[in-house]
């Protein structure tokens, strides 16, 4: 109970400070709100283009194949037939151009049908369609799979009817019982529910939905700008904050604290739940002005996006309290906290959306905290996930407040020496 009244103390005393620090509630809460307004306003209308997808196809089978049927029959060509929503696909006739294209980056992938595509689909041997798509063509390489499942998908559906047809013409003698007439006639019947048979009206393979509700709406950039800089400007605060505890630990405040009965535990816990404190009033302003200002949309689950709030306060501080055992002088304690915001900021995808990286830097940003507190903000905000969704992120930010506290309890002093 001691103890408990000893935490509060402290922190009311760092929360005082706080409050009549001009120069701290300036940088804490008016200096973000700054940029928050400078860069709605350079990223307005982001998201509001209407670009229609294009889908590259190609295969190594010789003409006649059935490969060749259902690339003739899904190729676009006129756009201006097209709903709006439908892609283009474009029918690269040569394939390995089609390789070349890709390699060289002209277009982002293409599906690819092998040379015993007819064959393999007759004598039931089993067969794949390739995806070739470059490496970081996230969008490209989602939209290809779609197509590819979804030729797949139709396939093996209209094989089970085929094999019913082909039992029923065997056996009133229709066409022979032999392989190679079953593997023809299997080939034919599949030919024309692909892509229309003899009528010349090509079936749909894939079929659309498209509701037209009027003209494509740019996104809310205050949805992915207003929790971007919350992430940054609160963990930014957090490690400002170290500096006055290596500062009362120089002037021996800590060791005094001691002298009087406050328990090392207390003084952390002091440190602690002042930076929490000071947190939760940031993240208060920051959604109370993004709602109230700038019309952010908190999604299908605000509680998520609220909780997701408090376990960043609760990393930052847990970080701040390690930074402030490790540094040793005050120059030092605020040169780490400035170095360490501004370079995972934007590796944590808090200047601009995480998700427009390459592969290979999103995979690299999993490192730092912020990655995972942005990702799980951008998932809740602007692709409409539920609790369920954001789970990691917010999994992820209490194993890094856990190591974060466990570094600072075991590394903790309170004398300069």
């Amino acid at each position: 109970m001691k103890n408990l009244k000893h935490i509060w103390f402290y922190a009311v005393k760092d929360l005082k400070i706080f409050i009549t620090d001009r120069t701290s509630l300036f940088f804490s809460l008016v200096f973000p709100i700054m940029f928050i307004v400078l860069f709605t306003f350079l990223m307005k209308g982001v998201g509001g283009e209407d670009k229609r997808l294009t889908l590259h196809v190609a295969t190594q089978e010789p003409a006649g194949g059935l490969s060749q049927q259902i690339l003739g029959s899904i190729e676009t060509k006129d756009q201006s037939l097209l709903k709006p929503g439908d892609p283009v696909i474009v029918w690269d006739r040569d394939y390995n151009a089609a390789r070349a294209s890709v390699d060289n980056g002209t277009i982002d992938g293409f599906i690819g049908f092998p040379a015993d595509f007819s064959q393999a689909i007759a004598t039931d041997t089993g067969t794949s369609l390739e995806v070739y798509v470059n490496a970081g063509a996230t969008n490209a390489q989602a939209a290809l799979n779609g197509m590819a499942s979804a030729i797949a998908s139709q396939i093996g559906t209209n094989k089970v009817a085929i094999h019913a047809s082909i039992d029923l013409m065997v056996k009133n003698g229709v066409i022979p019982n032999d392989p190679a007439s079953i593997a023809k006639a299997s080939q034919d019947l599949l030919a024309k529910e692909m892509v229309g048979g003899t009528s010349g009206a090509p079936a749909a393979y894939v079929t659309y939905r498209t509701e037209n509700v009027g003209e494509v709406k740019a996104i809310n950039s205050s949805n992915f700008v207003v929790p971007g800089y919350l992430v940054m400007f609160v963990f930014m605060a957090a490690g400002l904050s170290a500096v006055a505890v290596v500062q009362e630990r120089q002037n021996h405040t800590l060791e005094r604290l001691l002298a009087t009965s406050v328990t090392k535990e207390a003084i952390l816990g002091g440190i602690f739940t002042g930076s929490v404190i000071r947190g939760v009033i940031q993240i208060i302003i920051f959604w109370v002005v993004g709602i109230l200002a700038f019309n952010v949309d908190m999604g299908l689950a605000p509680g998520a996006v609220i909780l997701l709030s408090v376990l960043m306060v609760l990393m930052s501080s847990a970080f701040a309290l390690m930074l402030a055992t490790l540094a040793k002088t005050i120059r030092s304690a605020s040169s780490l906290a400035v170095l360490t915001s501004l370079l995972l900021a934007p590796l944590g995808g808090c200047w601009w959306p995480s998700f427009l990286y390459p592969q290979w830097l999103q995979n690299m940003s999993k490192i730092v905290p912020h990655a995972w507190a942005t990702e799980g903000f951008n998932k809740l905000m602007l692709f409409g996930a539920g609790f369920r969704d954001a789970a990691p992120s917010m999994i992820a930010l209490a194993v890094f407040a856990v190591i974060f506290g466990g570094v600072a309890v075991w590394r903790f002093r309170t004398s300069a020496t």
